[in-house]
C-alpha cells in the first residue's frame, strides 16, 4: 500500500504517514486503531507488545472456516 492511499484511508497526509514511517512522529489513539482495523492486527502487535498475528475470516462460510482452521492445526502438527 502506498503512503497515499493509507494516507487517504486515515485522512491524514501523506507526509504524516511519512513521519510515522521514520518514527518522527507518533500516530494518535484514533489513527492506531484505523490502523489496525485496516491491516487486520490488533493495536498490541502494531505496538510491539504482541508477536502473535491473526488472520481474518471475515465474509468466509463456517465450511470455509472449519477448512482452513484445519489446515492450520496440520501445519502447526508438522513442527
Amino acid at each position: 500500500m502506498t503512503q497515499q492511499i493509507l494516507s487517504e484511508r486515515l485522512n491524514v497526509t501523506k507526509a504524516t504517514v511519512s513521519s510515522y514511517e521514520t518514527g518522527i512522529r507518533l500516530p494518535s489513539y484514533d489513527v492506531l486503531i484505523k490502523l489496525s482495523y485496516i491491516f487486520h492486527v490488533s493495536a498490541d502487535y502494531l505496538l510491539g507488545i504482541e508477536e502473535k498475528s491473526t488472520l481474518s475470516v471475515d465474509g468466509l462460510t463456517p465450511g470455509q472456516i472449519e477448512i482452513i482452521t484445519s489446515l492450520i492445526s496440520e501445519f502447526k502438527n508438522e513442527k
